[in-house]
């Protein structure tokens, strides 16, 4: 009779190993390990200084060529004043494989002009988010703080807990990124139109002062005193989402008339797998009569946006 309670007594051990054996391999168990999410396509930035060509810069910085021509001519006054508009000033970051940009300015007796080009690689910390999910959440932040209809399907357009997002801002030298704040160009890596809230500082309409003459060319239209507007009636020059830049892309234009100057300001921002980049592209002038043309500087920053994209494709 002992004999048989202990035989069942371990016929039951048994059979609770073999329970307690397979629960730890079936999906799903507590020692199974979610798999981590695929690492961004993107591992490393273009040097963003060249990667601009010096044909898109001269038609983007026009005057600038004679700028240049009268800087190496040694009978000029003016030669060996100053780098050639063409060189570009790189933007201060931490780390340059993950954030990068550079700025161009030139200034013409009619008008002053300023490019900035910005390139972030974001990169998730959260294992359950791919780089490029990430890059997702950020972009479509980006467009609805610049009251962008956002065309992608991102599941968090609040951007989640942000943290990803944190260290991107980190990465520039002064810990919130290099802002376009001045006529001398600086880079503005967010993104945001120049007219968001906390994105630009006024600019030295001195810039621009000076006759007029025939190097630039602007709008003879005059604009409503004081303020931002986006430019106008014109339904294919507002602010809209564009389909064929990168994965997925926009365009803002602002018209500021306010006392420091008139200027127009377009942001185009793109995302391609897990970078952002951003174009942004403004023109001062300080005679009201002349109002910078939104259509040519719309097409000028989306020509040189499709360049960009086309050489993170060749990548």
């Amino acid at each position: 009779m002992l004999a048989l309670v202990l035989a069942g007594a371990l016929t039951a051990c048994t059979d609770s190993s073999g329970a307690d054996d397979e629960g730890d391999t079936k999906p799903g168990g507590a020692s199974t390990s979610a798999s981590a999410a695929p690492p961004g396509k993107y591992r490393t930035l273009p040097e963003p200084c060249g990667t601009v060509n010096i044909n898109t810069l001269k038609d983007m910085l026009p005057g600038a060529a004679a700028s240049e021509d009268a800087e190496s001519d040694p009978d000029s006054p003016t030669a060996d004043a100053s780098p050639s508009p063409f060189e570009g000033e790189a933007s201060e970051t931490y780390d340059t494989d993950r954030r990068s940009g550079c700025r161009w300015k030139n200034a013409t007796t009619l008008s002053t002009r300023h490019l900035n080009v910005d390139f972030e690689r974001v990169v998730s910390y959260d294992p359950a988010v791919s780089d490029d999910q990430q890059a997702e959440r950020l972009y479509d932040r980006k467009a609805s703080k610049a009251e962008i209809p956002v065309s992608s399907a991102s599941p968090d357009n609040d951007g989640g807990d942000g943290e990803g997002d944190q260290t991107q801002e980190d990465q520039s030298g002064d810990g919130k990124g290099s802002k376009k704040g001045s006529p001398d160009g600086g880079a503005s890596p967010s993104g945001d139109s120049p007219s968001a809230k906390g994105s630009s500082a006024p600019k030295d309409p001195k810039d621009s002062e000076g006759p007029k003459d025939s190097e630039d060319s602007t709008d003879s239209q005059e604009p409503a005193q004081g303020g931002s507007s986006s430019p106008g009636t014109d339904e294919d020059l507002a602010p809209r989402t564009l389909d064929d830049i990168g994965d997925t892309a926009y365009i803002n234009d602002k018209l500021d008339t306010g006392d420091s100057g008139l200027h127009r300001d377009i942001t185009l921002v793109f995302r391609t797998a897990n970078v952002i980049a951003t174009v942004e592209y403004d023109q001062w002038v300080t005679d009201k009569h002349r109002i910078p043309d939104s259509r040519e500087l719309q097409d000028k920053a989306r020509k040189l946006a499709e360049q960009l994209a086309a050489h993170f494709e060749e990548e």
